[in-house]
């Protein structure tokens, strides 16, 4: 079964870019159908199941993730209180788990993503599966509605069928389902107000507007181009060139035209922080501020993405969250 000819996998542009949630339907039901046609085992079942774990342990082990893989995402999650923190940390372990999965070398990756999927239906996580565990304990505990994850599965089986983006629109789709996605379910965790959603739906797709830039270079080398191609021919460039690891004054305007749509982006998202509960505020503030300083690294590093990873050093960090802790004080006192 191809996952390229399942109806309505790729995005359409639609007014004010709402979502096809039909179309994740569609996208898992073809992955869901491929599992059951090739009778595949659970993910991660190759091997005799482990000890049972608690749940204590598995939240753990999420914590150790979060640790290992993003020392920022891993920082701004501090300032939430213990069970949000917990929450978030879990939801981080599970995008990065189900991610991880389309990455591997050397195995199948469409089966494998089908078993995970298959897994993360199921009523009941394996006992030996830690980020299931918490994944499931989280979504019960804040109510997660589960078009969500599925919405976040869509997207990361799309890096499986979709070879090029054409358009801007398309491309948000994609970074909807991945990143603003992951966002609405933060929401969930620490609560939020009226309106809150559409600025969610902003600051994910400028975070992972943010990865699509810094990883140019890593995605190339991967076969694989997330610029819009309707950009890159604007600025004389194609996808070949991309591929190529092109590096001239057309490339270098190019970026500062993707970097200057993320800043537009993240400062749009900026009201919708006042709409989170107070005890949340300063962590996604600082998340997304952190990432954002990203986009200056790159800059700095010349638009050299193809052999330079830009990140944000931890000096830096800090300043960025003393700044964002100001801003954010100075709006709640002229706020009514």
């Amino acid at each position: 079964m191809s996952l390229s000819h399942t109806p309505g996998w790729i995005a359409r542009a639609q007014h004010e870019r709402e979502i096809p949630h039909s179309e994740a339907s569609a996208l898992l039901g073809a992955l869901r159908r491929l599992a059951e046609h090739n009778e595949l085992p659970q993910a991660g079942t190759s091997d005799p199941p482990g000890p049972a774990l608690s749940l204590a342990e598995a939240y753990r082990i999420c914590f150790a993730i979060t640790r290992k893989h993003s020392r920022s995402f891993y920082l701004s999650t501090q300032l939430l209180p213990r069970e949000k923190r917990s929450a978030i940390r879990a939801l981080y372990a599970f995008c990065r788990t189900s991610d991880d999965i389309v990455d591997q070398p050397g195995q199948n990756t469409t089966e494998a993503l089908a078993a995970w999927v298959a897994m993360v239906h199921a009523p009941e996580a394996p006992r030996d599966n830690a980020v299931l565990l918490a994944w499931n304990d989280t979504v019960q505990r804040y109510a997660v509605p589960h078009t969500l994850p599925d919405e976040l599965l869509a997207g990361i089986a799309m890096d499986l069928a979709v070879i090029r983006y054409p358009t801007f629109d398309h491309l948000w789709l994609y970074c909807y389902r991945v990143a603003s996605v992951v966002g609405l379910i933060s929401m969930h965790i620490i609560g939020y107000g009226e309106d809150a959603s559409r600025y969610a739906i902003k600051l994910g797709v400028a975070l992972q507007l943010t990865n699509i830039l810094r990883d140019v270079g890593e995605d190339a080398r991967r076969g694989r181009v997330y610029l819009p191609l309707e950009d890159l021919d604007l600025f004389g460039l194609s996808d070949d060139d991309i591929l190529n690891g092109r590096r001239d004054s057309a490339f270098r305007s190019l970026m500062r035209f993707e970097i200057e749509r993320a800043n537009t982006l993240y400062e749009e998202s900026w009201p919708g922080i006042a709409l989170l509960n107070q005890d949340g505020r300063l962590a996604i503030a600082a998340a997304a501020a952190i990432y954002r300083g990203i986009l200056g690294k790159i800059s700095a590093n010349g638009y050299d993405v193809f052999q330079r990873r830009a990140y944000v050093p931890l000096a830096q960090k800090l300043l960025i969250l003393w700044r964002v802790r100001r801003r954010l004080y100075e709006r709640e006192q002229v706020s009514p």
